[in-house]
């Protein structure tokens, strides 16, 4: 991608105010809601590396003013499956082609849309067995489609009840997952690409202006009301993807 076009300029700080919200206000979320909707501007193998290099950032100041509530160990738990399905991921990532990536990441996005509409608001307790086959599978759809929050938080969500807690853990995992992650992709080259620097400094400021609202949203607001919210636009997301893919 040797440059910008238009539309990526107009609507791309609008993608990353609606995910850094999200981020502000759960601690993840910010690459499952703007990757999908970002892969309708650029191509995959662009939005993925450009979202990693914005959470990182972010990560650090979440991860470091929320640290003594995370709860470490059952980061420590999950975290080495994670390490082994990131090898995985990025290797898919560089020798699928295209439309079978884009396909897959939508019909992830939109089974995940459906599960949260649909679950049962209590929340009940899993056991750590199921951080293998959640680690596993989130690092290989981190390292894909940078996707690999919403499994991790499927496994912290029915381990750790408190919201802040839970808020801390997550944004703690993604920042702890996010350096492997920055090894592989610059090893295969896919944060040199051509107008990358570019796309990271427009979105940055209107990421920074987004996780100060959902801070605000998350103290302020039942975030039951405003995730279902999020989960809509998932679900449009999912369903525009995999009719994308359908019309090529």
């Amino acid at each position: 991608m040797s440059s910008l076009d238009p539309a990526f300029l107009v609507l791309a700080p609008m993608v990353a105010l609606l995910a850094y919200v999200a981020y502000g206000l759960t601690g993840f979320g910010s690459t499952v809601i703007a990757v999908p909707l970002l892969a309708q501007l650029v191509p995959l193998k662009f939005a993925v590396p450009l979202m990693l290099l914005l959470d990182v950032g972010f990560g650090l100041w979440t991860g470091w003013r929320y640290r003594r509530q995370a709860q470490y160990r059952e980061i420590g738990i999950l975290l080495p499956f994670i390490l082994i399905g990131m090898v995985v991921g990025v290797t898919l990532l560089v020798s699928v082609p295209e439309r079978i990536l884009l396909g897959a990441l939508g019909v992830f996005v939109l089974g995940y849309a459906i599960y949260c509409l649909s679950r049962p608001r209590t929340a009940g307790r899993i056991a750590r067995g199921w951080a293998v086959p959640l680690g596993l599978a989130g690092g290989t759809f981190s390292a894909m489609f940078g996707t690999g929050g919403v499994l991790y938080i499927v496994y912290l969500a029915g381990r750790i009840h408190d919201k802040s807690e839970l808020r801390a853990s997550v944004a703690t995992l993604v920042l702890l997952s996010a350096a492997p992650r920055l090894l592989l992709f610059g090893f295969t080259g896919l944060l040199t690409q051509n107008g990358m620097l570019t796309a990271w400094a427009l979105l940055l400021p209107v990421g920074v202006v987004g996780l100060w609202l959902g801070n605000r949203l998350h103290h302020a607001l039942p975030g039951a009301s405003v995730l279902r919210l999020v989960y809509g636009v998932l679900l449009l997301s999912g369903v525009a993807l995999i009719v994308r893919v359908a019309a090529y």
